[in-house]
């Protein structure tokens, strides 16, 4: 097995501390948004062979597997993050396999460079994901009912609030979510940073449930996405608690720090909180406008004390194990590639020790032995 040295990427919206904290090291005063673990061509993995990419190049079949060349291709289908959000993301989409095979497909006929800030197709493939907290983390995730959004908009008694309250009692759930989204993403500039500036004195002013809000607008003043976050439901993780963000879900990360694994693609649709392009048409096309539980996962006991966070999907699996003090061996070796994460205490995988923060790259059938006392996260594919 490699042991991976892996990139931080100093997004704006990243903690100063979380990740340094974690890893034991020094605070740089500079944010520390992600740290990536994978064959991401953006910020590969790299080991003493080389770049997690060119070592996947040089034999796919020995370092994945025949089974996940043959289901994904010759390719690691997942990405790995460490993430500290220490202010909110920008409010987003994933689209699905087959929108962003298409969307892609357009892109590429228009002659759309894919780095320009108006691309929303990167690549060709869709980009579930799943977060569990390692702190308590705050997110928003999926449509609140259309009733229970009217409420809460009322409830801060800003009169140009009001045209939103009176479509999401006018409407069925479908019809009252787009109208409503349509309408705030569409509102004229101007009118729209007053009408988030008197929701965001109102929210302070108010507190409790309205709180997550005011300081989403201390962060994006008069953008629209502080109105749009307002339609989805707050969640708050406890550490081991996950949520599965599936295609066409509206989210955003708000606080803390977590373990992320998604589909490797880069493929974003923007709903607000953020200065980047927002492409309106192209993202209603692509929002479930569907109300609903977020579903918080906790972890499902499997055999040898593997933890799984089921999800509906195949590009990855994350799992985790929690090693007590004098415990035995667990031998994890899978015919499939593996991304072992060490996030508490120390553990010794193969032979190397793995502290907070660190990692290392399983090639399929590789012999892994792991033990120790700690906390150990396994990401793989279901192939």
């Amino acid at each position: 097995m490699d042991r991976l040295d892996n990139t931080i990427r100093p997004y704006a919206w990243g903690s100063t501390t979380a990740i340094p904290g974690l890893l034991g090291t020094e605070p740089t005063g500079e944010p520390q948004a992600e740290m990536w673990m994978g064959a991401h061509p953006g910020a590969p993995s790299r080991t003493d062979r080389g770049t997690l990419v060119e070592v996947i190049d040089a034999d796919p079949e020995r370092e994945l597997g025949a089974d996940s060349v043959a289901k994904f291709g010759p390719r690691l289908p997942f990405l790995l993050k460490l993430l500290a959000a220490g202010a909110p993301l920008s409010l987003q989409v994933h689209p699905d396999l087959t929108q962003a095979k298409e969307g892609h497909a357009d892109e590429e006929r228009r002659g759309v460079p894919v780095t320009a800030p108006h691309r929303n197709y990167k690549d060709a493939n869709h980009k579930p994901e799943l977060i569990c907290a390692l702190t308590e983390f705050d997110g928003l995730c999926g449509f609140r009912d259309p009733q229970r959004a009217a409420e809460l908009l009322d409830g801060l008694g800003v009169d140009s609030l009001k045209p939103y309250v009176d479509l999401l009692h006018a409407h069925p759930e479908e019809a009252a979510l787009r109208e409503v989204l349509t309408a705030i993403l569409t509102a004229d500039p101007e009118a729209m940073a007053r009408t988030v500036t008197e929701t965001a004195a109102a929210c302070d002013r108010l507190g409790g449930d309205y709180a997550p809000y005011a300081d989403i607008a201390h962060h994006y003043p008069g953008d629209p996405g502080v109105i749009a976050a307002m339609l989805l439901n707050h969640v708050r993780l406890q550490p081991g608690e996950a949520l599965f963000l599936g295609a066409g879900v509206p989210h955003a990360y708000l606080d803390g720090l977590g373990v992320e694994i998604m589909a490797n693609s880069d493929n974003v649709l923007r709903c607000g909180l953020t200065p980047k392009h927002v492409d309106v048409p192209e993202l209603l096309r692509i929002v479930r406008f569907e109300a609903g539980d977020p579903g918080v996962l906790r972890p499902e006991a499997g055999p040898d004390g593997e933890e799984v966070y089921e999800t509906p999907i195949d590009e990855f699996r994350l799992s985790r194990y929690v090693l007590p003090a004098g415990g035995a061996t667990h031998d994890l070796t899978l015919t499939t590639p593996q991304i072992l994460l060490c996030t508490a205490g120390s553990v010794r995988a193969g032979e190397h020790d793995l502290t907070p923060g660190t990692s290392v790259f399983v090639p399929s059938g590789e012999k892994a032995e792991v033990s120790g006392t700690g906390t150990l996260f396994r990401a793989t594919v279901v192939a």
